[in-house]
């Protein structure tokens, strides 16, 4: 079975490279790392459905692309969505909500309701704005407003006190969230269990939410999202001015249950915090200024079990226009190469497999193998060396799925856009502690910083 994706709220920031200073800073405490826990939902019960919302997510990214605290990270496998979930408490008093991960978007922002004795809602499936003493919207005028995108039909009325700032979001598919663009206090834990409250994080508050990306399966049990992009407003960078701009996660093996659960880490110097482990591997993040939002690794070469594959290096490569590259999301669950390296993968794991293939072909899968009766089927590792040297090898389970009975297929897939960039899906990160490093602007991983099952 297979995660299912996030949906992308990629901001443009780079228009207006000024305007971080109108956020608020994070309050310093005693503490330098906060844990949140990450909750994961079980996928959905048709690998098929998940390779059609991936597809559906990659489109919204591409489209998107052209145009501390510590908080537990939680499995959404409880209610079919696939996602991983971060439990957030917004508001005075606080309100439990459940946000997806999302390293592909920079913006947070949750369902809303205005309603006053609000009998109609379950505790939990919006936030209640007028129950909050600290819920407060930015003004249309203020320089913040100016990094969401508006509704051209609500102009901005200067004179008025109570004129808030309106934002709205259109997606690929037809999907949109709008609503107030607004700042609240959040509380999250440390790592010595004590609790920070985060005076003015912005988000936006949606009242208005329509379409599949934000509404259907895929978004089952989800309040909203919590962008941690390399945009100023996401949650990341907002704590992350007082966390030394750095982050990091585990996902942990969807497969175990109960769902183990892991935590997002914002904050910290994991050569000292993960209990003494050797330190991690690195690679350079790389820049892409048409698409400010993502984290893009370099990819030198590929092997399959120990050969490197004979691919140009110019097929991992952004070009001048802004296309191409590979970035790291974990709202996408399989992992999606360049259609020339991605034949050439499917043709080495041909070469190197002795297992024969199922009677009936997997829908949307290439390369699938009968391994009814096989209890450790033996599989090549497929490696990647990225810039800088380090070289990233995940066991077969992060890339190889299993869709029926019997049946297991390679959960990768080619990208279909001309001059599309690639993507390092969550199933292909699991078990690895993974650490974006902005302010050195490095990723850093290894599969010795999470407990593997």
């Amino acid at each position: 079975m297979v995660l299912l994706p996030l949906l992308l709220l990629s901001l443009l920031f780079a228009v207006f490279p000024d305007l971080s200073h109108a956020l608020p800073s994070a309050v310093a405490g005693a503490d330098y790392l906060i844990k949140l826990p990450l909750l994961h939902q079980d996928p959905l019960p048709s690998p098929s459905q998940a390779l059609s919302s991936d597809a559906r997510r990659l489109a919204a990214l591409h489209h998107r692309s052209k145009t501390g605290p510590h908080l537990p990270v939680t499995s959404g496998a409880s209610t079919g969505s696939g996602q991983y979930f971060v439990d957030l408490h917004v508001g005075n008093p606080p309100q439990r909500l459940l946000l997806v991960a999302d390293t592909g978007s920079d913006l947070v922002w949750v369902a809303c309701s205005a309603c006053r004795n609000c009998s109609s809602h379950p505790p939990g499936s919006a936030f209640l704005a007028r129950h909050s003493a600290s819920f407060s919207p930015h003004h249309c005028f203020d320089s913040a407003c100016r990094l969401v995108p508006h509704p051209s039909r609500v102009p901005c009325n200067r004179t008025r006190l109570h004129s808030p700032c309106r934002y709205e979001y259109s997606y690929s598919d037809g999907s949109k969230t709008s609503g107030f663009f607004s700042t609240e206090t959040a509380s999250f834990n440390t790592s010595s269990g004590s609790e920070v409250q985060h005076q003015g994080l912005a988000f936006g508050c949606g009242f208005r939410i329509s379409g599949p990306s934000v509404t259907g399966p895929t978004f089952n049990g989800a309040n909203g999202v919590m962008g941690l992009g390399r945009g100023p407003i996401s949650l990341s960078s907002q704590l992350g001015r007082r966390f030394g701009n750095k982050f990091s996660y585990c996902l942990m093996d969807y497969t175990i249950s109960p769902p183990p659960t892991s935590f997002l880490l914002i904050g910290g110097d994991h050569n000292g915090v993960v209990s003494g482990k050797p330190g991690l591997n690195y690679t350079p993040l790389q820049s892409n200024p048409l698409s400010p939002t993502f984290y893009y690794i370099g990819i030198q070469s590929v092997s399959v079990g120990g050969a490197k594959l004979r691919i140009n290096p110019s097929v991992w490569a952004i070009d001048d226009a802004g296309n191409g590259g590979t970035i790291v999301d974990s709202g996408t669950t399989l992992t999606f190469l360049p259609d020339l390296a991605y034949r050439k993968i499917v043709a080495a794991f041909n070469r190197r497999v002795t297992l024969p293939s199922p009677a009936e072909p997997t829908l949307g899968f290439d390369f699938c193998l009968n391994v009814s009766g096989v209890r450790r089927p033996s599989l090549p590792r497929l490696s990647l060396k990225l810039v800088g040297g380090s070289v990233f090898s995940p066991p077969p389970r992060n890339y190889f799925v299993d869709t029926a009975d019997g049946v297991k297929c390679l959960a990768v897939q080619p990208v279909a856009l001309a001059g599309g960039f690639s993507v390092i899906g969550n199933l292909m990160q699991q078990g690895f502690l993974l650490e974006f490093d902005k302010d050195r602007s490095r990723l850093g991983f290894s599969r010795r910083g999470c407990a593997l099952p």
